[in-house]
């Protein structure tokens, strides 16, 4: 089988990393990177590797347990699978002593979840002619610009996400308690396709910022009380994200007047949102404006954050490029944000799309208040 054109693009950008840092192969255990590469994610319950050499086929070694799916998903025509009683280690290095290449300069990203310190250790015993070369970040910057593929991926994961949204606002209403919503949310994922039924933060807006990470509870919600709303639908592990306040049954007239100036203060981010401008231009736009306005006396988190592809990793969000006063890297056309904002118990987010004339809201919910029907 032929690397499908797809897959060998994105096996090109990392090889031409690989003869920047002269580098004979690659170890890839960053599972969005081995995603990425292979269609294929499996989790971190044993060490599990990709190998990509500079010429020749890429490899992968992991539990024989997942094999069959990994050749189901991939488009791998290598696997090398151990029985759980085997040193993982050991044999990735024995599937690299078996081509020749032991002796090898190996890249990593060191800043990847899967390579920790104990996993050095190991490979350095395993493998002690190798040299290792350390890129961190480098699984997360390849990544960074999504191909047509991905932004279409994460098209069908925004639909979602706002069908949930309006699903949500005719079901809730007094007496639903955020659990039940989140139920609501869940089930509505899975009927319209999702890979699963994971909500984000469903919970009664209060405080400044503090609800944004609520649990989920049982108190029930009363005439006028805001729900807030995070759903974060995946499709092919493509995640959109959005954040919506929903009235229950009726809104004050004081936090239509909030949600109205979080909404625009942030069209005017997004509208900033062009390929070559600074991610800490971007984010001045918006947090000048909230600071000025008095909605928050302070701002301490990010006004956005990079989505893609999401593996079974520590991160529940993609960190790696945030919108800070402090960054100073260049957005692209391509880059796929979660911009969000909040104040006084209100929050708004939408999935944006970098191009070259601004933002593209993927995520296209109505930018004002909601108000439950149910």
């Amino acid at each position: 089988m032929e690397i499908p054109k797809l897959f060998s693009t994105r096996i090109s950008k990392l090889r031409e990393i690989m003869v920047e840092e002269k580098a004979e192969l690659y170890i890839a255990d960053h599972s969005e990177l081995m995603g990425w590469l292979t269609g294929y994610m499996v989790s971190e319950t044993m060490y599990r590797a990709l190998m990509i050499p500079l010429k020749g086929s890429p490899w992968l070694v992991l539990r024989k347990l997942d094999s069959e799916q990994a050749y189901a998903q991939s488009w791998l025509k290598e696997i090398i699978g151990f029985n759980d009683w085997e040193n993982p280690f050991e044999k990735v290095a024995e599937s690299i002593h078996n081509r020749g290449i032991s002796s090898a300069t190996i890249l990593v990203d060191s800043a990847s979840y899967s390579f920790t310190l104990e996993v050095y250790k190991q490979f350095s015993t395993a493998l002690p002619k190798t040299t290792f070369k350390f890129r961190p970040g480098l699984s997360d910057d390849l990544r960074a610009v999504k191909d047509s593929m991905e932004i279409a991926t994460i098209r069908r994961a925004a639909q979602i996400a706002d069908k949930s949204m309006e699903k949500l606002c005719l079901e809730i209403g007094p007496g639903t308690t955020s659990r039940i919503a989140g139920a609501i949310a869940a089930s509505s994922y899975i009927r319209f396709g999702a890979d699963d039924g994971q909500v984000g933060r469903i919970c009664k807006g209060h405080s400044a910022i503090g609800f944004l990470h609520a649990e989920l509870d049982d108190s029930p919600l009363t005439l006028g009380d805001v729900l807030h709303v995070e759903l974060v639908p995946k499709v092919e592990k493509y995640s959109a994200r959005i954040m919506r306040p929903i009235a229950i049954g009726k809104a004050s007239t004081k936090v239509i007047e909030i949600a109205k100036k979080l909404f625009e203060y942030q069209d005017n981010q997004i509208a900033a949102m062009q390929t070559g401008q600074t991610a800490a231009n971007v984010d001045t736009i918006l947090r000048k404006q909230i600071l000025d306005s008095g909605l928050r006396s302070t701002y301490e988190n990010v006004s956005g954050y990079m989505l893609g592809i999401y593996g079974r990793t520590p991160r529940s969000s993609d960190f790696s490029h945030v919108f800070l006063p402090s960054s100073n890297w260049t957005i692209e056309a391509g880059m796929v944000f979660h911009m969000y904002t909040s104040a006084q118990g209100i929050g708004v987010s939408e999935t944006v799309l970098v191009t070259d004339n601004g933002g593209e809201r993927l995520t296209r919910t109505p930018r004002h208040l909601l108000v439950s029907q149910g």
